[in-house]
């Protein structure tokens, strides 16, 4: 396991708190409850976050579009310096894609409603790490995809029973992105997804959470489960 409890050396092996930064055991819920014990989170490049807030609007667009919680999903990638940080559209609500130091934004997130990590099961190799890093890179700025966001309210979203195997593919570089787009997209550009069985643009954060899908093609072809482990609730101390 890559989250471990720092006990060595301390008299009677007392614990000591790593960054902050915690996970709690994983388990395919969407609930309240902080299964223990806690243990010391120690990210790496491609960790996948996923939150659930409290803002009635997202909460509401997100059950009227069938993508259900939670409402937002980023990556973790590590830049040039190997500092972590986040890859997210519209981090904080803004019309943006950001790429904001990774610690201080999940505590943010935490505060405001509920976080998950779902870890790789592998580390990224150096060549995966750097692709990753690249595409993170050339994202961070770009529009926060509100009008294609909102088509998944209509029936000209990219998202349905039969359109999805032809329609929603990896496009490699937009002009805008929407959140779990942008996580997926990203997992195609380092190497972790195949893009023969991704669609990006057809993907929810639900999705992400569960490894599952009610779109029949997503649910068959999303190998998310294959390549990371279950959601964990994250908090900033045990």
């Amino acid at each position: 396991m890559y989250s471990v409890l720092l006990t060595a050396g301390l008299p009677g092996g007392s614990e000591v708190e790593c960054g902050g930064s915690f996970l709690y055991q994983p388990a395919f819920k969407i609930d309240e409850e902080l299964r223990g014990p806690a243990e010391a989170y120690l990210p790496q490049p491609g960790d996948v976050m996923l939150r659930l807030d409290k803002s009635i609007f997202w909460r509401v667009t997100h059950y009227m579009a069938l993508a259900f919680d939670p409402n937002g999903s980023a990556i973790v990638f590590a830049r040039p310096d190997g500092s972590l940080a986040i890859l997210e559209a519209g981090p904080n609500d803004t019309m943006w894609v950001g790429t904001p130091d990774m610690l201080p934004h999940l505590k943010e997130y935490a505060a405001a409603g509920r976080v998950w990590i779902r870890r790789r099961c592998v580390p990224l190799t150096p060549e995966q790490s750097c692709r990753l890093t690249e595409f993170a890179l050339s994202q961070d700025g770009k529009r926060f995809a509100i009008g294609r966001l909102g088509q998944q309210l209509t029936p000209f979203r990219s998202r349905g029973p039969i359109r999805t195997r032809f329609v929603g593919k990896p496009k490699g570089d937009r002009a805008s992105w929407f959140c779990s787009e942008l996580v997926t997209e990203g997992c195609v550009a380092a190497g972790l997804l195949d893009p023969e069985r991704t669609r990006p643009s057809a993907t929810y954060p639900h999705d992400l959470f569960f490894g599952r899908s009610y779109n029949l093609f997503i649910d068959h072809h999303l190998d998310v489960n294959a390549g990371w482990y279950p959601p964990a609730r994250w908090t900033d101390c045990p």
